[in-house]
């Protein structure tokens, strides 16, 4: 078994290496909007502070983002209203349309050599917690089974992850949630401020993408469920661990509509952005030709499985994980707009709480055997 585990985390290792030779070779100026909007973003936070947080188009006056258009030969560069990305508020201005996260990270990173860094991070996060689900497997099969999710993970930070800039730090986010998931649900005890940590990560991806705020559906929803059952302090402590940690995580993305929109609860995003549901079987067999589909299937497959193996605890992070699944994917799949990277969160989320849910689950038993071994050690008769 060790040397399963040694060949997985050299596979892992080796993809790592090969993905940051193949983003040693991206260009910051490939021709997409989003890169240039979101680098517009970065290039505030560094000029202004927090005051980055403030992207209307008049602040432009170092003329840095018409230097990024004519680069990508945008006809209309020196037009606000026409600019990619950008939308009229009411009150007058011309803001970006995203939230400040991803901005944010690439602020952290020297101008011009900002994209690479972001997603060499975020590939250390993901490969990091990979080996640790190899580390912690203790079958044979359930090796093979980190080993093969956390290869598959670290690739998937190539392609579809290279798809968008905030794509990248969600994942990684994604599997420091799902990891902590597992961690919350299978303990003996419950933390609230686990929970409310947890809440923090959820809350913190809406910042790089609004979507993501249904990333904690599935958690409210089993905590409300849990509370209206035995309606105990610790049950709504829980829960309000929960509904603070996610405010207090997205509370820059409020902040930032409150300053480009006039209101925490505005968007900036245009009306010609915002799809009501509808399904549309055009879009439905993109997904089905996308790898986006091959993960919804993973992540279905893995949540079903543990709902029937699973047992006490363990049990607990596949509800969650079913009802996650099923909040996303009704939104996604009745909205007529297909991206390469819509689902790919929340197929994460959920396979990384599945896949660290089983991998804690040998160690709990091994504890529970040894406590029932304990009492005939010392000389006591065992029950």
């Amino acid at each position: 078994m060790k040397i399963a585990k040694f060949a997985f985390g050299l596979i892992c290792l080796a993809i790592l290496a090969s993905n940051i030779v193949t983003m040693s070779r991206w260009s910051e100026a490939r021709g997409v909007y989003d890169d240039i909007c979101y680098l517009r973003q970065a290039h505030l936070f560094q000029r202004l502070g927090i005051g980055g947080l403030n992207t209307n188009a008049a602040l432009d006056y170092d003329h840095y983002f018409e230097g990024k258009l004519k680069e990508i030969a945008f006809a209309e560069w020196q037009d606000p209203i026409r600019w990619p990305c950008h939308n009229p508020m009411p009150s007058g201005k011309i803001v970006m349309q995203y939230p400040p996260g991803t901005g944010f990270l690439l602020a952290l990173f020297p101008e011009g050599h900002q994209v690479v860094p972001l997603y060499v991070a975020a590939s250390l996060i993901v490969c990091g917690l990979a080996l640790s689900g190899i580390a912690m497997a203790r079958t044979l099969p359930s090796v093979f089974g980190a080993g093969l999710f956390g290869a598959l993970a670290i690739y998937l930070m190539i392609n579809p992850a290279k798809a968008s800039y905030s794509v990248a730090p969600t994942m990684a986010l994604c599997a420091v949630a799902g990891f902590l998931t597992a961690l919350w649900l299978t303990r003996d005890k419950r933390s609230a401020l686990l929970i409310a940590l947890i809440g923090v990560l959820l809350g913190a991806s809406v910042n790089f993408r609004l979507p993501n705020a249904l990333l904690a559906a599935g958690y409210f929803i089993y905590l409300g469920i849990a509370f209206l059952k035995v309606r105990t302090p610790s049950a709504f402590v829980q829960g309000l661990g929960l509904g603070l940690g996610v405010l207090v995580g997205m509370a820059p993305t409020l902040v930032a509509q409150a300053v480009n929109a006039g209101s925490p609860l505005a968007t900036t995003y245009g009306s010609a952005d915002v799809v009501a549901p509808a399904f549309d079987f055009a879009v439905f067999g993109h997904y089905l030709r996308d790898m986006q589909f091959v993960l919804i299937v993973l992540a279905i497959g893995s949540a079903a499985w543990l709902l029937r193996v699973g047992e006490g605890r363990v049990r607990q992070v596949a509800i969650v994980v079913a009802g996650n699944l099923i909040v996303n994917l009704v939104f996604f799949l009745s909205h007529p707009i297909f991206t390469p990277y819509y689902i790919v969160p929340i197929a994460m989320l959920s396979l990384w709480s599945v896949s660290f849910a089983w991998l804690m689950k040998p160690a709990q038993a091994q504890q529970a055997a040894a406590l029932r071994r304990e009492p005939a050690s010392l000389g006591v008769p065992s029950r």
